[in-house]
């Protein structure tokens, strides 16, 4: 298998995942025009990865894609920089890919820094019906979607859809890849033995306005996703819930809060014709 991360302002992370990685699996970073880029590329070099530097940020999936690319092995594994394996982390997952050949796409178990799970089980994209209880975590079995945090997925299914929507800037682009490799390839599943430790949240800096960018691109991602996959009234169960979130009391008491649920009500208002999820947040748009 390949490694594919995408690093934004990781270096800071990051080398906890390098290290983490056996010396004899390939592994690709690619930088989305970061300021720490030529930190992140000298760890890469340190550690033997190869390094692809963007001169703009191209957003999570295309910069997959261009991982992607690069590689040729029978696996693609997307792991984001804030990310650690585990010593048998990756034969878990090459075992479990040999024991159901049908399958398409596999997740680890994602164990947070508090030793807590996380476990996607369902979906703004997948009727509720689809959704999973919190049970399903604790042991192997099919998923309607997988996390792009810490994705396996066979290079031959991922070329087939074509990769990650180029239309999706950042978020949501897991669940539209999930679901079409398991329209049209095989089944997705959740390898429980697996294990991948994952500080989620830390992968770039945190303020208020690395909020309102991530915030901009999900609202955007969230309406484009539902129309992409047919969910009815997508925009106004969008529209809904973003203006109970600008209302909420946690706004007078937090700027990082007040300006993520701000901008992703503006981002949802935005797309109300829009069909792609990649126009840029108002400040930097000509």
């Amino acid at each position: 298998m390949t490694i594919i991360t995408v690093t934004y302002n990781s270096s800071a992370v990051v080398e906890s995942l390098l290290r983490s990685i056996p010396s004899s699996v390939p592994c690709i970073l690619v930088d989305n025009a970061s300021r720490d880029a030529a930190d992140t590329r000298s760890l890469a070099a340190a550690y033997g990865a190869s390094f692809i530097a963007n001169p703009q940020n191209t957003g999570f999936g295309p910069a997959c894609n261009q991982g992607a690319a690069q590689a040729d092995t029978e696996f693609l594994f997307f792991v984001n920089p804030d990310a650690e394996l585990f010593e048998d982390t990756l034969e878990h997952l090459l075992a479990a890919a040999d024991a159901h050949p049908k399958a398409s796409a596999f997740n680890t178990r994602i164990v947070k820094d508090d030793g807590s799970l996380f476990f996607k089980r369902r979906s703004k994209l997948i009727p509720k019906s689809l959704w999973l209880g919190r049970n399903a975590a604790k042991q192997d079995g099919e998923v309607p979607v997988l996390s792009g945090g810490a994705l396996l997925v066979r290079k031959s299914a991922f070329d087939h859809v074509g990769g990650f929507d180029p239309k999706i800037f950042l978020f949501h682009e897991d669940d539209d890849l999930s679901l079409r490799l398991k329209s049209e390839c095989g089944p997705l599943r959740y390898v429980f033995g697996a294990k991948v430790k994952h500080l989620l949240g830390h992968a770039t800096e945190r303020s208020a306005r690395t909020a309102a960018l991530k915030a901009w691109y999900m609202g955007q991602s969230r309406v484009y996703g539902a129309r992409k996959h047919g969910l009815p009234f997508g925009f106004l169960r969008a529209l809904g819930e973003a203006s109970l979130q600008l209302i909420s009391p946690l706004n007078l008491v937090s700027a990082r809060k007040r300006s993520k649920n701000w901008y992703y009500f503006r981002a949802i208002l935005s797309s109300a014709g829009q069909q792609s999820a990649d126009r840029p947040p108002p400040w930097q748009q000509d």
